[in-house]
């Protein structure tokens, strides 16, 4: 499955008000200004996704994971490589000497994870309409492998897969990481429903 250009530009458009409201709230936490580039959305069969990160990506990830529920229902994942991950959390911390995933980086890391997830999904019920309940954002450091697999195995019904590359800008520094959103072919053919109407309530 493809989305059309309007699909992408729509979706695109959700997504970035999600990422501004994500921005605003880190901000908001760390006292510095911190902004997130315009999305780069695409679709892919779930089965592809674990290859093309593993391109972009070759040591073991931090991922934070979230299911969400509802009429539309699945996973979303916010997936850092290890040097991106601690580097985010040096700069939101201002621990310069931190190079492992120790608690207190551990905690940072969850937390940028579940405020970038809840704004992205929040779209989905404040601008779509749709109701959406979240579960507590869970992280894990492990291989891209590892962490796609088990998603697989929680959810076999899953067939898509939303790839959305993020970056991160914050002082001087700038943080590369992946939001990927896996939802089975019901919940996609409800959020593209969902989406034009959406889009056709801003036109009228």
């Amino acid at each position: 499955m493809e989305l059309t250009s309007s699909q992408t530009d729509a979706l695109t458009e959700l997504i970035n008000i999600g990422y501004a409201r994500a921005a605003g709230a880190l901000s908001d936490l760390t006292g510095h200004r911190i902004s997130l580039e315009v999305p780069n959305v695409v679709i892919h069969p779930i089965h592809q996704i674990s290859p093309l990160l593993q391109k972009v990506i070759a040591s073991e990830v931090a991922s934070v994971n979230q299911l969400f529920a509802g009429s539309i229902a699945g996973n979303a994942i916010l997936i850092l490589d290890r040097e991106a991950a601690l580097l985010l959390n040096r700069v939101l911390t201002n621990r310069p000497e931190v190079q492992i995933f120790d608690g207190a980086a551990r905690e940072v890391i969850t937390e940028v994870g579940n405020i970038v997830l809840n704004a992205c999904l929040g779209v989905f019920g404040n601008l779509l309409q749709v109701q959406v309940t979240f579960t507590v954002p869970r992280l894990q450091i492990a291989s891209v492998s590892e962490v796609l697999k088990l998603i697989a195995i929680e959810g076999c019904e899953l067939n898509y897969a939303l790839m959305i590359h993020t970056r991160f800008h914050m002082r001087t520094n700038d943080v590369s990481g992946y939001l990927v959103i896996i939802l089975g072919v019901k919940s996609l053919d409800r959020l593209l429903i969902e989406l034009k109407k959406w889009e056709e309530r801003q036109l009228a």
